[in-house]
């Protein structure tokens, strides 16, 4: 069976191959670049896919197997911004993006036990983060992009950052609603305003503010990109931040460590 002390293994030959596919962006190989990033995503997740039937229940618990998942759609979000757009810096980004991810798991491994607390043990858990997960790997695509704009004082990428925001907006919101779902079942009520929930909903906000930032007819796009980079914090802060905050610590429905 597989475990965490496999991880390396895996790690290593997916990064290889997505550094392979980001070459080859570089070099205008796009069957190459395809591929390799490919067959390096398939390699990663077959790791997970192993993870979740040595577990036997999805590893998504601890921050240490969610951070997986983003490891795995980073990459994915970076083959389908190349694929529409053939930015050729995108894989890169993408590979370093998961990579920084990886060598946290790697150098700060989190202990996965097969134990899963009653509320996680809801059929709509699963697919709440893992949807969510997508939604922050191409909100995250949408971030590096608005970065480049912002150093390369463009403001071509506004319009490939609006296909990535309104797709990552719209898994946002499918998450939210597998969120409501799993709640109602495991807590008996669909919204609580709990630290984390009251957080998303900031998330969420900020990013609907950019969308119609954008429909502004007289917008400035230097102000659009910095609500972007804004909208990214805002949504680490949902993701792992709340975590540090002292209203979350122990009344937190969300708070599985304990």
């Amino acid at each position: 069976m597989v475990d965490w002390s496999h991880f390396v293994y895996f790690a290593v030959v997916s990064v290889l191959l997505w550094a392979v596919g980001a070459w080859a962006s570089w070099r205008d190989k796009a069957s190459v670049a395809y591929t390799a990033t490919i067959v390096g995503l398939i390699v990663f997740l077959s790791f997970i896919v192993l993870m979740w039937i040595s577990l036997e229940r999805p590893p998504l618990r601890t921050m240490g197997e969610t951070r997986l998942w983003y490891s795995l759609f980073l990459p994915l979000a970076g083959i389908i911004v190349y694929s529409r757009w053939r930015y050729k810096w995108i894989l890169s980004f993408s590979t370093l993006m998961a990579v920084v991810f990886i060598c946290v798991n790697l150098f700060k491994p989190e202990i996965h036990s097969k134990t899963l607390m009653p509320a996680l043990q809801s059929p709509w858990f699963a697919p709440h983060v893992i949807v969510y997960m997508f939604a922050y790997a191409l909100l995250g695509a949408a971030t590096l992009m608005a970065l480049y704009a912002i150093f390369t004082l463009h403001s071509s990428p506004l319009t490939s950052i609006d296909n990535l925001v309104y797709v990552g907006l719209a898994f946002m919101t499918i998450g939210m609603l597998f969120g409501a779902l799993w709640a109602k079942e495991a807590w008996g009520h669909y919204w609580s305003w709990d630290p984390k929930e009251t957080w998303a909903a900031i998330t969420w906000f900020s990013y609907l503010i950019y969308i119609h930032y954008r429909r502004v007819p007289k917008h400035h796009p230097r102000l659009a990109l910095s609500i972007i980079l804004i909208s990214f914090l805002l949504l680490q802060m949902c993701w792992w931040g709340i975590n540090y905050l002292p209203s979350a610590q122990g009344s937190s429905v969300h708070t599985y460590s304990t």
